[in-house]
C-alpha cells in the first residue's frame, strides 16, 4: 500500500502560497511570493534531500504542475531535478490533454476515488508538493497519511493556508518530529 505524504513550506501563520518566487502564484493579490529565499540554508537543504531520497510519485494540483513543468524539465542534474523528472506525476486537472511533462497523467474526473485506488496499489508513496487546493480536498476526505512541514520564521498575514477555514478538526501524532495524519478511510 502506498501513502500520501504532503510536504510543504509554511509560514508561522500557516501560509503556503508562492514560496519560490513573486510570479509563482499571485492569485488573490498575493504580493509576498518568494518568501523562503532568505531562509534557505544547509539544514533546509538536508531536509529536502531526505524528502527526495526515497522513491516517490508526485501528486500535484494543476497550478503547481504548471509551475513545476515550466522549470524542472529544463534542469538537467541534481537530486530534485533528477527525481522530479523521472517520477510519475499524477495531476488533478480538467485539461488532461495539456500534460506535456514526461510521465504525467491525469487523475481523472473523480480525484478522490482515483487516489483511494492508487493508495491500495503497490508502488512508491505519493508526494504532494505545494497544491494547496488539492491538499484541502484530500484532508477533507481523510486521504493524507503524513504531513511534513518545513516552517519558516515569518508571518505573511494573508494567502493560501495549509489548513483553511473549513478544515476538519483532527488530532495528529508527532513521532520523530513528523506530523502523521490520522489513519485514512
Amino acid at each position: 500500500m502506498r501513502k500520501i505524504i504532503a510536504s510543504t513550506f509554511v509560514s508561522l501563520d500557516g501560509v503556503m502560497q508562492a514560496p519560490g518566487g513573486p510570479e509563482e502564484d499571485p492569485v488573490g493579490g498575493f504580493e509576498f511570493g518568494g518568501w523562503t529565499f532568505h531562509y534557505w540554508d544547509d539544514v533546509m537543504g538536508a531536509a529536502m534531500d531526505e524528502t527526495f531520497s526515497k522513491p516517490f510519485a508526485l501528486l500535484l494540483g494543476r497550478r503547481t504542475y504548471d509551475i513545476f513543468a515550466a522549470y524542472w524539465p529544463y534542469q538537467k542534474s541534481g537530486l530534485i531535478a533528477d527525481s522530479f523528472n523521472a517520477a510519475t506525476k499524477y495531476v488533478a486537472t480538467h485539461r488532461p490533454d495539456s500534460l506535456s511533462w514526461q510521465n504525467s497523467q491525469s487523475l481523472g474526473d473523480d480525484v478522490v476515488a482515483t487516489l483511494r485506488q492508487l493508495k491500495q496499489e503497490d508502488g512508491p508513496d505519493l508526494l504532494i508538493q505545494g497544491s494547496s487546493r488539492l491538499i484541502q480536498t484530500l484532508l477533507a476526505n481523510g486521504l493524507i497519511d503524513e504531513i511534513t512541514l518545513l516552517i519558516f520564521p515569518l508571518v505573511l498575514g494573508k494567502g493560501k493556508r495549509l489548513f483553511g477555514d473549513d478544515a476538519l478538526p483532527a488530532a495528529f501524532s508527532s513521532p520523530s518530529r513528523r506530523l502523521r495524519a490520522p489513519a485514512s478511510s
